[in-house]
């Protein structure tokens, strides 16, 4: 007991006895540059767009134009309102109004005939089914159970 207490008192004594010196770091031998940053000037934005869908089959009459000159954004899309109605929406945008619409509904005068599904799945199970019957489970002799 008397050589473990020894030995563990040196080990005490010989930490406390290093002395830990400061890390020392070598001077920087490279330069280091400035990073300079590269600013792309962008240009305004410019643009034109349109497009158009008009299938009779299945209903889907729409049509959109946009275009854009700087911060000024001036369009109008159409589309046919489920109610039968063709409504034209005109918009613009600009960074001192906002955005506006302008919204117009016109009847067609004629009524939308929307196409008829192009199959029809028929089941041939009935809608209601009858509740499945419960069945005992087997009888088994005592003897099988542990």
């Amino acid at each position: 007991m008397f050589s473990l207490l020894s030995v563990f008192v040196l080990g005490v004594a010989a930490a406390a006895a290093i002395e830990l010196s400061p890390i020392y770091h070598a001077p920087a031998t490279h330069i280091v540059k400035p990073l300079l940053k590269s600013v792309e000037v962008e240009a305004p934005a410019h643009y034109d767009f349109s497009y158009s869908v008009h299938d009779e089959h299945t209903g889907d009459i729409k049509s959109q134009t946009e275009s854009r000159k700087g911060d000024q954004v001036q369009g109008q899309y159409t589309l046919i309102d489920a109610d039968g109605y063709h409504r034209i929406v005109d918009y613009t945008s600009d960074a001192h109004n906002g955005f506006n619409a302008v919204v117009r509904r016109e009847p067609l005068g004629h009524k939308i005939v929307k196409a008829a599904p192009l199959a029809k799945i028929v089941s041939p199970l009935p809608l209601a089914y009858a509740q499945p019957k419960l069945l005992a489970a087997p009888k088994l002799p005592l003897g099988l159970y542990h």
